[in-house]
């Protein structure tokens, strides 16, 4: 099945500096994984734009951005994943971010925008993430979660789990659900 068998004139956005195959997710209402390669900066940003709108007016709303395959993305590019984040939020779905890549990762990082995506590790935590639910309001008694950063010492507020760096050493951090904290 081709791009534009899923989303008619999907591919009529296509740049050479981002390839961005689409399929869809079973099980999921409205659920459309993304596994793009290349890189996304401010040439090739609006054709991305663009491109994920047309999946979000074609009615999918439950977004996995497989992002194994990206090896660059400028803050012109995170600031898409960002805008796509908020317009989702306001029709009552979400997207995840998955396999970031560690370079890629620190840009979100270092821009202070890890805290705000959901990023998962592999497809099926992914897509298990919606299948569960994952655009509804969770009731959490763990988060925000106040601790003290392994290596520094520095008292650290988590708002979720997720990874992130310290403010103060940098060492990088990662909370999980039940507000354990890792390096890493």
């Amino acid at each position: 099945m081709t791009n534009d068998t899923i989303i008619p004139g999907f591919d009529s956005e296509k740049d050479d500096s981002l390839k961005v195959d689409i399929k869809k997710i079973i099980g999921v209402d409205g659920g459309l994984s993304l596994i793009l390669t290349g890189y996304i900066d401010t040439y090739n940003s609006n054709s991305f734009q663009k491109r994920v709108q047309k999946a979000i007016d074609s009615g999918y709303k439950r977004l996995i951005f497989n992002c194994g395959g990206l090896n660059y993305v400028s803050s012109t590019g995170i600031g898409s994943f960002t805008a796509f984040l908020k317009t989702l939020k306001s029709i009552g779905g979400d997207l995840v971010l998955l396999g970031v890549q560690p370079k890629v990762y620190e840009v979100f990082q270092l821009l202070g925008f890890s805290q705000f995506f959901n990023i998962r590790d592999n497809q099926d935590d992914a897509e298990n993430y919606f299948r569960g639910g994952g655009s509804q309001v969770e009731v959490n008694t763990v988060f925000p979660h106040n601790f003290n950063c392994p290596i520094c010492s520095k008292r650290l507020k988590a708002v979720k789990a997720g990874r992130f760096r310290c403010s103060e050493c940098r060492t990088i951090l990662a909370v999980d659900e039940t507000g354990s904290v890792f390096l890493g």
